[in-house]
């Protein structure tokens, strides 16, 4: 203990910071389980014995998603009491260990309408897994930002954070019927979600890397939204507006960037008709950086 005091770590933080850990720990071992529950299936069988690839990346997203809000929940000052710390931790930890579920419920519902995720994830379908990883992690970026927005611990709070929730879901399928448009134009009409079905990897990957990216440009907009948990109206048009102002920003800036990066490369011709997964690898990658960085500026 002598040696915590050298770096300012007290008995009573450190028995903070282990309560605050303690509890992270029950809850990511909660969201591995849950992911069989939730599809009925053993979970422990799909990974080990039916090496079932498709629910191991599913069970990887939901796992960081749960990881990425708690980060959220964490962050702050400590609380008062142990048992204040406790509750506070596994509220916050638990609201949104659920909306990450919920998300990931309205996710399969309205943006992908046309084909039943789970059954697909069970059958091994890759593709499809990693856009529901992705959605779970962008839908935890969004909920982490959201947690670092709001203060105390109040229904008012709980109102609010689900405000911004909501439109983030939103934004999320705008976004997949944007995506799904621009795929139809370029093949004849054809269904970006059958194509998923499919299993064609490199245009989940791109299709990942967009969602993600609008998750950290919605990041960015946290931070021209003054908290006032009361201002419900006020608080669901801030988001929607300055939500849609960055994801124009986002997409102008990802256009400008992929015509120098990926100079004389024609992307949809490699991604949506070759398959080229390294090309939408890279493609993923820009949306990413550049969301990152627009963020950082931003903050």
């Amino acid at each position: 203990m002598i040696l915590f005091q050298d770096f300012g770590i007290t008995s009573e933080l450190a028995t903070i910071l282990a309560i605050d850990l303690t509890i992270a720990v029950i809850l990511l071992t909660l969201m591995r389980y849950l992911q069989g529950w939730s599809v009925k299936v053993n979970s422990s069988k799909e990974l080990a014995e039916r090496d079932n690839f498709a629910f191991g990346i599913s069970t990887a997203g939901a796992v960081a998603a749960l990881g990425i809000v708690l980060t959220g929940a964490i962050t702050g000052a400590a609380a008062h009491s142990y048992l204040t710390e406790a509750i506070g931790m596994s509220s916050y930890g638990l609201f949104g260990l659920v909306l990450i579920k919920f998300g990931r419920f309205l996710h399969d519902k309205l943006a992908l309408n046309e084909f039943d995720k789970n059954e697909q994830i069970i059958k091994g379908n890759v593709s499809v897994a990693i856009v529901d990883a992705s959605a779970a992690i962008a839908t935890a970026i969004i909920i982490r930002a959201v947690l670092l927005w709001a203060e105390d611990l109040t229904l008012d709070t709980f109102i609010a954070i689900f405000s911004a929730f909501a439109i983030s879901q939103l934004m999320l399928v705008l976004l997949t019927r944007w995506r799904e448009n621009r795929f139809a134009s370029r093949n004849q009409d054809s269904s970006m979600q059958q194509a998923l079905v499919k299993g064609h990897t490199a245009l989940a990957l791109r299709h990942a890397g967009y969602m993600i990216a609008m998750a950290l440009s919605f990041n960015a907009a946290s931070h021209f939204i003054i908290f006032n948990p009361t201002a419900y109206v006020t608080n669901v048009i801030g988001w929607l507006v300055f939500s849609i102002i960055m994801l124009l920003v986002l997409s102008l800036l990802l256009f400008i960037v992929k015509k120098l990066v990926l100079a004389r490369i024609d992307l949809a011709d490699e991604v949506e008709k070759q398959h080229n997964i390294g090309i939408a690898a890279v493609e993923m990658a820009i949306c990413i950086a550049i969301a990152l960085i627009l963020t950082a500026l931003m903050a």
